[in-house]
């Protein structure tokens, strides 16, 4: 079972799980989960070989909607989704398999296709970090500056650093072998009826206007909103914004 960090005190409203992206947590999205849990219940998950959930053999797309079904099922059996980047595409996996359990789907600049690029480079810096000369945040930091020398890249990366532990809570080995699956897309049949957002970036190329067939055809109800001046990781760079619009789309989901 996934790792689930409840926000709010809200009983009523539909509940909202958040599932974050590739080197993440669910302390990432604290602020945003916080804000939105003052109308329903609020969750966000640690997918599976990242935070305080589970290490596993595989990491792929039906194995990761499979865990967020489970943690659904947990927290009453049918939820709003938001899920960001890799999260977004386990989400999406979840509501063209599983419809039943999405009400709402918010996915955050991605889309169901696959990528070129790769997320290796970051596996090989935390991988070369001399963990045993490590006894402050900062000491991880300087030691990464010499092959992430993005400062928001670095700290996004080193909230996955256990300093008294001296450990990754990231599965390094599995993610690096699963890689290949984490950027391709599943064919997965079918589409998803109801409300879906993609939410992203204005300065992001992750979600281009060459997707939006691909896009259009598993999710018929598409809307598309972008947040001016924000790049990949929209939800750190704009929260307000971000918050904003999720607020709009998934309010419209309630019942009076």
């Amino acid at each position: 079972m996934l790792n689930i960090i409840r926000h709010g005190t809200a009983e009523t409203g539909t509940p909202l799980l958040i599932v974050h992206g590739l080197f993440g947590s669910a302390r990432n999205w604290g602020v945003i989960a916080k804000r939105l849990s003052d109308t329903r219940p609020v969750y966000a998950v640690d997918q599976r070989n990242h935070g305080d959930s589970p290490w596993t053999d595989t990491h792929s797309y039906p194995d990761m909607a499979g865990d967020i079904a489970e943690a659904i099922a947990s927290i009453g059996g049918r939820a709003d989704v938001l899920g960001h980047s890799m999260g977004g595409k386990a989400s999406m996996v979840l509501a063209l398999t599983q419809p039943e359990l999405v009400n709402r789907l918010i996915v955050a600049d991605i889309a169901p296709v696959a990528y070129g690029h790769t997320q290796m480079q970051y596996v090989h810096a935390m991988r070369g970090v001399d963990l045993s000369k490590v006894e402050t945040r900062g000491d991880a930091d300087r030691q990464l500056q010499e092959t992430v020398p993005e400062l928001q890249i670095r700290a996004f990366l080193l909230q996955s650093l256990d300093v008294k532990e001296k450990r990754w809570k990231l599965n390094l080995d599995v993610l690096a072998a699963e890689m290949d699956k984490v950027l391709s897309f599943p064919e997965t049949g079918g589409s998803f009826a109801n409300p879906t957002l993609f939410l992203s970036g204005g300065k992001s190329d992750y979600v281009t206007p060459d997707h939006r067939g691909a896009i259009k055809a598993l999710f018929p109800k598409a809307r598309f909103v972008k947040i001016p001046g924000a790049g990949h990781w929209l939800h750190a760079e704009k929260p307000r914004e971000f918050e904003a619009a999720a607020r709009v789309f998934l309010d419209a989901g309630q019942a009076p």
